[in-house]
């Protein structure tokens, strides 16, 4: 099975697509394959979360530090998600920039976010159901956000009022944002 890597304008930020077969008994795909993943600069991926969240809820803009810092990869499994990535890699010529992608559980698309740049993502279906592996293991330790509506970064949300945490409405903005990324 094949699988398609599009780099978006930040620098590992890609989006991977990849075949779907459907017959009268449903469908099957292939979603992750370490060899290809490999060949395209994507490491190996250690843990995998799951979140189910309803319309309205923006999660992020979350990281981690050095020398915890993670890469993503991202599937809405059901509903539908806007997912964002932000360079928060200082040296990077996209450093402040953002990049988003429509994802669904009818499409076939992922994003992969490198280690260095910030992801959140809003609902925008009644409940959305969304699984991601990680290139490292989660530590509260090293764990941070930054502010979903930071102006400087202006990120295009298509939601108004989303929901969110507590830790999510009180992060700092992008330039007060802890960050030991080279």
């Amino acid at each position: 099975m094949e699988f398609v890597f599009r780099p978006l304008e930040i620098t590992g930020v890609t989006v991977i697509e990849h075949q779907l077969f459907r017959d009268h008994r449903g469908f099957f795909l292939e979603d992750y394959r370490l060899e290809d993943f490999v060949k395209h600069g994507i490491p190996p991926f250690v843990q995998r979360n799951f979140s189910r969240s309803v319309q309205g809820v923006l999660r992020g803009l979350h990281y981690q530090l050095e020398p915890a810092a993670v890469g993503k990869l991202v599937r809405c499994t059901s509903g539908r998600i806007y997912d964002v990535a932000l360079d928060m890699r200082k040296s990077s010529p996209t450093y402040g920039r953002w990049a988003g992608v429509d994802l669904s559980g009818e499409g076939t698309s992922m994003l992969y976010v490198p280690p260095g740049c910030a992801h959140g993502f809003c609902v925008l279906s009644a409940v959305a159901d969304v699984a991601y592996l990680m290139t490292g293991y989660y530590s509260a330790t090293h764990d941070r956000v930054v502010l979903w509506c930071d102006p400087d970064v202006g990120i295009e949300w298509p939601v108004r009022e989303p929901l969110l945490s507590s830790k999510d409405a009180a992060a700092p903005r992008l330039h007060q944002a802890d960050n030991n990324f080279a």
